[in-house]
C-alpha cells in the first residue's frame, strides 16, 4: 500500500558532537542513516562497556521537548514525524539548499504542504495542532436561537450550564444567541441532538425559535483532549 505523504511531517533538529569515553547506553544516543538523514537509536558495536573514546551527538534538552511534543501530537491525532539531524556532517550543507533554505533556528517541522514551525518558541500545543488537522471523535452541533426577550443574562446563564454546551454567543439580526454543542456520548445522532435542543433550549419560555445544524463530517485545528478513561474503584 502507498505511504499517505498527507499526514507525514519532517522535523529537522541539529545535535551537536562530543567525544566522550564515559559509556552511555545506546538508546541515550542517535544514529544518522547517511543516504535519508533520518534520526534512529544508535547501535554500540562490540563492548558496550568499553571506555575507549568515540564521537556522539547529543540534543539540547529544549529540541528535545520540540521533538517529543511533535511526536505526541503526531500520534494523537494520527501523524508521522520523520526526524532529520542536520548537524551530523555533510548533511547540513545539502539540507539547507534543499529544505531549509533562510532558516535560522533550530528545531524546524515541515508540514506535508510546505508550512513549517521555525525555533523553539514556535512549538506550541496551538502551533502543532493547526499543523495536524485532525477528524473530530465527538459530535458537534450549532444552533441558532431566537429569543422573544426578556433578560438574556438569565438565559446565557441557564443554557451555558448544560454540560453539551461550549460556546455561547450574542448575535445581532435575525437569530439573538449561536450555540456550540458538543456531545461526549459515542454514537450520538441527529436525533439525539435535536431532542436536547427541544427539550432544554426551546423549552426556556423566552425561546420562540431554534435551527440546529448537524454536521455529516468535522475536522478541527484545535487541541482536543485526550479521552479519559473509565473510573476505577480504589481499592481498599
Amino acid at each position: 500500500m502507498a505511504e499517505d505523504k498527507s499526514r507525514q511531517l519532517t522535523l529537522f533538529v541539529k545535535s551537536k558532537k562530543a567525544v566522550t569515553s564515559f559509556y552511555r547506553p545506546s538508546a541515550a544516543r542517535m544514529a544518522v542513516n547517511p543516504e535519508t538523514g533520518d534520526l534512529s537509536p544508535a547501535n554500540v558495536g562490540g563492548d558496550e562497556g568499553a571506555g575507549a573514546a568515540e564521537e556522539a551527538y547529543f540534543l539540547s534538552d529544549d529540541q528535545a521537548h520540540c521533538l517529543a511534543m511533535a511526536e505526541e501530537t503526531a500520534a494523537r491525532r494520527g501523524y508521522r514525524i520523520r526526524v532529520v539531524d542536520v548537524g551530523k556532517a555533510g548533511m547540513f550543507t545539502k539540507l539547507v539548499a534543499e529544505y531549509l533554505r533562510g532558516v535560522e533556528q533550530f528545531p524546524v517541522l515541515v508540514g506535508p504542504t510546505g508550512q513549517r514551525l521555525e525555533g523553539v518558541p514556535s512549538f506550541t500545543d496551538e502551533r502543532l495542532c493547526d499543523m495536524m488537522p485532525t477528524e473530530m471523535f465527538r459530535l458537534r452541533a450549532f444552533t441558532y436561537v431566537k429569543v422573544r426577550g426578556g433578560d438574556l443574562d438569565r438565559i446565557k446563564d441557564i443554557v451555558l450550564a448544560y454540560p453539551e454546551v461550549r460556546e455561547l454567543h450574542l448575535l445581532t439580526g435575525d437569530w439573538d444567541v449561536f450555540v456550540v454543542l458538543e456531545f461526549k456520548e459515542a454514537g450520538t445522532r441527529k436525533r439525539q441532538v435535536l431532542q436536547f435542543v427541544t427539550e432544554k433550549i426551546r423549552g426556556l419560555p423566552e425561546v420562540v425559535d431554534t435551527s440546529t445544524l448537524v454536521p455529516e463530517y468535522s475536522v478541527t485545528k484545535f487541541p482536543i483532549q485526550p479521552a479519559r478513561p473509565p473510573a476505577t474503584p480504589e481499592s481498599g
